[in-house]
């Protein structure tokens, strides 16, 4: 059953990373976009489409199957973990930051710029990489 789990948390954190990658992407565009215009208006959609179809889903499998999986292989008292844990609430922070931001979008209250976003975009990928080898490397 162990890999079977490990298995769907893959695919949950898969499909977490792609919202948190593409979220800030529609962000830059919904920056260009005017107000209360069909664009903006769609752009709304979207990203609250994404966020509770996808990536709220998402976290919560990875989270929930993520914690099972660190109790059941006995990885708890891994350093390696403890540094992946804290990377992994990085990127659980961060996606409140994104559910602020598209909030803020919803009310048409933004007042970032699109570099903002571009950069924002980046934080994702980093905190990925770092997670990624300490799982495969397990450094210490």
């Amino acid at each position: 059953m162990y890999l079977w789990l490990k298995a769907f948390h893959v695919v949950a954190v898969i499909a977490w990373m792609a919202g948190m990658l593409y979220l800030p992407r529609l962000f830059v565009y919904h920056c260009d976009a005017p107000k209360d215009s069909i664009q903006s208006e769609t752009f709304k959609i979207m990203e609250r489409r994404l966020l509770k179809a996808i990536i709220n889903p998402a976290m919560a499998v990875t989270w929930v199957l993520g914690l099972y999986l660190v109790w059941d292989g006995g990885w708890y008292t891994s350093g390696w973990m403890h540094a992946k844990f804290a990377l992994v609430l990085i990127m659980s922070g961060l996606h409140g930051v994104y559910v602020r931001r598209l909030k803020e979008f919803a009310a048409d209250k933004n007042t970032k710029p699109a570099k903002y976003y571009r950069i924002l975009n980046e934080v994702p990928t980093v905190l990925m990489i770092g997670i990624v080898i300490l799982v495969i490397v397990k450094p210490f």
